[in-house]
């Protein structure tokens, strides 16, 4: 083939789907995962030739293991691996049950680890790669997030190890981390409460999923050549203090 591949998870919808949208405009064949099968086929349906839907539970080691066996025994290896898929189950730490702490960091950090482990034996085969890993500015700290915190600050110092590990072979690992972006999931929250998280941000809007996705094709380009181990945040400034 003369498109590179790449693999986003959380792909079906909100910003994996934007980023799933910009690796088909920039020429890749991508496979787009997700548990979401409804979506996650509506979305390669409409990508048309360029895009593949796989079916998988990232936080399911065979399911991962037998993704990364499907995509390379048909295209003949992977560029780029996204990963973007994520949950959350806010409380504060006292109401929180240790089954919803477990959860969150099963599909968010276990399930990163394990497709961070599956893309790194290929990629440090083939001796080339990018891994981007969404994480979020949450791994700051918020409030009543003490699980989905600690899992994107897991998913930060994975990153970190990973540069480490795979540089000498040609892998690159990075970091996104997201601010307030506009979103499924923050659409669904009242108006009151989107307004006040916008006059926290010093940049008085939230951000659109398209603004990850523009990152990603910046990490993911082949010119990008001496970025590893970093966590850029695209958080409208916020990751620097609130902006009232």
């Amino acid at each position: 083939m003369d498109k590179q591949i790449s693999i986003i998870t959380g792909a079906a919808k909100g910003i994996g789907k934007a980023i799933a949208q910009r690796m088909v405009h920039d020429n890749y064949m991508t496979v787009i995962v997700d548990v979401d099968k409804k979506n996650g086929v509506a979305l390669a349906k409409e990508l048309g030739n360029s895009a593949k839907f796989i079916a998988c539970d990232i936080s399911n080691e065979k399911e991962v293991n037998q993704l990364f066996k499907t995509v390379i025994e048909t295209y003949k290896g992977i560029d780029v691996v996204v990963n973007n898929a994520g949950i959350i189950n806010d409380n504060v730490i006292w109401k929180m049950p240790v089954k919803n702490f477990d959860k969150v960091i099963e599909v968010n950090l276990r399930g990163t680890w394990l497709m961070c482990k599956a893309a790194g034996i290929a990629m440090r085969e083939q001796k080339r790669g990018r891994i981007i890993n969404i994480a979020s500015r949450a791994w700051l700290g918020n409030r009543g997030q003490s699980n989905y915190s600690a899992s994107k600050a897991g998913i930060v110092g994975l990153t970190r190890v990973l540069a480490l590990e795979l540089g000498k072979y040609g892998v690159f690992v990075n970091a996104i981390a997201p601010g307030l972006i506009d979103t499924p999931l923050t659409q669904k929250l009242s108006k009151d409460i989107q307004e006040n998280l916008i006059q926290t941000q010093p940049i008085k809007a939230m951000g659109k999923p398209e603004d990850i996705a523009n990152t990603v094709s910046f990490l993911s380009n082949e010119n990008t050549k001496y970025i590893t181990g970093q966590t850029i945040y695209v958080d409208g400034g916020k990751s620097i203090g609130a902006g009232i």
